[in-house]
């Protein structure tokens, strides 16, 4: 990566654990992973992006519409979709196929992008062995880092969830981003990015 920014601005681009589904704004992921950068960067931005319900369909379609708006380039854009696919039982390949396009649409756009994955339980048997190794797949094939789960830490914490027993909280959605923020600012650095197979 040639571009380093002193002022990193951000795209997170996600669904409703990007959004912040329920939580006061400041609560939100980018929010929140925001001020963990300014600690080092105190001009740092990280744009919401997120669509509570957003599959990968979705992302895909209004992608173009998103980076339109942006103020400037991004210097990294997260991409955390996949959840809603899951849930309502979208083909892992049909998956597969929207972020190996979202991935690739946003390096033609010259975007470096750090690759948030989700998991589906093991008593989905084949379809959660398909879906869960698809995130790898891209990021494979696009030579960009992952994030191999992005609620790894909380879910399944009954405390760290909303009344819906679903989407974190916001305490929950403070260890996402403690967690994420050194993946994040190596991403950043340009660390973890290679040559697209």
């Amino acid at each position: 990566m040639q571009h380093r920014s002193a002022d990193p601005f951000i795209l997170a681009f996600g669904d409703s654990l990007t959004a912040g589904y329920g939580l006061p704004r400041d609560h939100a992921f980018p929010h929140q992973l925001e001020q963990l950068l300014r600690e080092r960067h105190p001009h740092a931005i990280v744009h919401n992006a997120g669509v509570s319900g957003d599959t990968t369909a979705g992302g895909r379609a209004r992608l173009p519409r998103v980076l339109l708006r942006l103020p400037r380039r991004p210097d990294l854009a997260i991409v955390e979709l996949g959840a809603n696919d899951l849930l309502r039982g979208v083909a892992p390949e049909r998956t597969r196929d929207n972020l190996n396009w979202i991935v690739g649409e946003l390096g033609r756009c010259a975007i470096p992008v750090l690759l948030a994955g989700m998991q589906a339980p093991a008593f989905l048997g084949a379809f959660a062995s398909r879906f869960n190794a698809l995130f790898a797949d891209v990021a494979s094939a696009h030579g960009v880092p992952l994030d191999p789960f992005f609620l790894s830490g909380v879910m399944g914490d009954r405390t760290l969830t909303l009344a819906d027993g679903i989407h974190p909280n916001g305490r929950a959605i403070g260890v996402v981003a403690r967690r994420l923020l050194p993946q994040v600012e190596a991403a950043l650095r340009g660390e973890g990015f290679r040559a697209a197979a």
